[in-house]
């Protein structure tokens, strides 16, 4: 195999509005400076189960380099970068999840025929020694600017991981190299390094490995699963803090910013933020699928279509979706397409179970959906007709499927083969949501005037067990009296 280019070493990235660094300065700031090393003890918390992840995805590949980078920076403005999230698979395999990972990468290393060594190339704490000045100069990487960060030795003991210096990785992929799969369009550098994108001989590689990455996250070990639910109860805290904060968020002119900003408040309090952006979409914007304007004020006689996740800092994350009457009550109208959204719901949810197809308890919630159209004579034809693949026309009303994979990405494991989750079958410990909707377009003359603008979606996050499926998410009321009810709690 042809050598390949080693990877370059990051520049010091500083601000052109800097003040200038004198050669006295640069000297004093090399001098004086106490140990501060983490504590002997730390470890990150998925430190017990990360070594069978990494083992599962090592018999996978026998005797091939696997190269899975955390990802890098992305410009925001200017100077200004996005927060950092490390890239979800890079999580799964390290149990790292710190905006100081910018850059880091996870080789695993083949020790023969079988097996794999782990080893993490990272950029670790900078010298104060003054043989480099990035720990107060460099704006992205600097501590002064940014935090900081573990030794190598430290983070061996984080992770229970061997560590090297991230300078190192260009030596590695010097020179003759061993077959190699590397996920792709995560750090644009270490593409270039390997030789991709332009080596048609390795995409079908790197799809592989991108796609059993995801398949071997489908089902969740129990660790995950007690993460998954404490987002889903920090997501409930939430959702009473929006109920709470109704009366002012009605006062303001863009109520659904206020709602927004409520919920992330306590998204960012108890965990590392949202685990998507909010959707508070209010009245008719509650038809826009993914509407995260939130720019929007609250009518007290229209509903709210509340979408919101806390992401914990685990990055695991919950995905609910209450629609709520603002004024507390649900109208005539509004009650009856709730009701009909909230039957196709409990559909949905009956049909999760082990063997079942994915696909069921969305064809289950469409039925109940579909019937409904055809019950109330909005949609002409036959349930059954509309239903055939054919056909479909009640997806004008509902247009979107009815749940999806949940973990460490809101759609979670989405890399992974057909087969294997959309045409597969359901196992105990995935974990995914129910969520059918009803979007009742404002300017539809297909339907009568009371129906138009209302858009309702309900939505649950489930874990499947050996019988059936274990709703996470029921400390949120979903009927109608205990929506009502829990309201008129929290208001007062």
């Amino acid at each position: 195999m042809t050598s390949q280019p080693s990877r370059p070493a990051p520049a010091l990235n500083t601000g052109s509005h800097d003040l200038p660094v004198s050669a006295a300065l640069e000297a004093f700031m090399g001098t004086a400076w106490a140990p501060s090393p983490l504590a002997a003890t730390d470890r990150v918390p998925a430190h017990d189960v990360t070594p069978a992840r990494r083992a599962a995805l090592s018999a996978a590949f026998p005797g091939e380099r696997l190269i899975v980078p955390a990802g890098t920076l992305k410009v925001r403005s200017n100077d200004c970068d996005y927060r950092f999230r490390p890239h979800s698979a890079y999580t799964w395999l390290t149990g790292l999840t710190g905006e100081d990972q910018v850059g880091h990468v996870l080789v695993l290393e083949p020790t023969g025929p079988q097996g794999h060594e782990p080893v993490l190339y990272l950029r670790p704490r900078s010298p104060r020694d003054g043989s480099t000045s990035e720990f107060f100069r460099d704006r992205r990487y600097g501590e002064f600017w940014v935090g900081r960060r573990p030794d190598l030795a430290e983070a061996g003991r984080l992770t229970g991981v061997r560590a090297e210096h991230l300078d190192h990785l260009g030596k590695l992929l010097t020179g003759a190299q061993p077959p190699t799969r590397v996920l792709v369009g995560v750090d644009a550098a270490l593409d270039s390094a390997t030789g991709r994108p332009g080596d048609t001989g390795t995409a079908e590689r790197d799809e592989q490995l991108a796609g059993r990455l995801s398949e071997l996250r489908l089902v969740k070990d129990a660790w995950e699963v007690g993460q998954l639910q404490l987002a889903v109860d920090h997501t409930v805290l939430g959702f009473e803090d929006v109920v709470r904060a109704l009366p002012t968020a009605l006062r303001h002119p863009r109520g659904e910013r206020w709602i927004e900003g409520v919920f992330n408040l306590r998204a960012r309090a108890e965990g590392n933020g949202t685990g998507y952006d909010t959707i508070a979409a209010s009245g008719a914007h509650a038809n826009v699928l993914h509407w995260i304007r939130n720019d929007g004020p609250l009518d007290p006689s229209k509903l709210l279509l509340l979408d919101a996740g806390v992401e914990t800092d685990s990055l695991y994350t919950a995905d609910i979706t209450r629609t709520l009457p603002l004024n507390g009550t649900f109208s005539f109208v509004q009650r009856q397409a709730y009701e009909l959204v909230l039957a196709a719901q409990d559909a949905g949810i009956a049909a999760l179970r082990p063997g079942a197809s994915f696909r069921d308890f969305h064809r289950a919630a469409m039925r109940v959906i579909a019937e409904g159209l055809a019950d109330w004579g909005v949609l002409r034809i036959p349930a059954e007709q509309a239903l055939q693949e054919d056909s479909g026309l009640y997806r004008r009303y509902t247009l979107c499927s009815s749940g999806h994979m949940l973990g460490l990405d809101v759609h979670d494991c989405a890399k992974a083969r057909a087969d294997t989750y959309l045409d597969g079958v359901l196992e105990e410990g995935q974990v995914l949501t129910v969520e059918p909707g009803l979007y009742l377009q404002p300017d539809d003359e297909t339907l009568p005037m009371e129906l138009r603008g209302i858009g309702i979606r309900i939505e649950d996050d489930l874990v499947i067990t050996a019988d059936g499926a274990r709703l996470m998410s029921g400390a949120l009321p979903r009927s109608v009296a205990g929506i009502e009810e829990w309201m008129g709690t929290l208001l007062g």
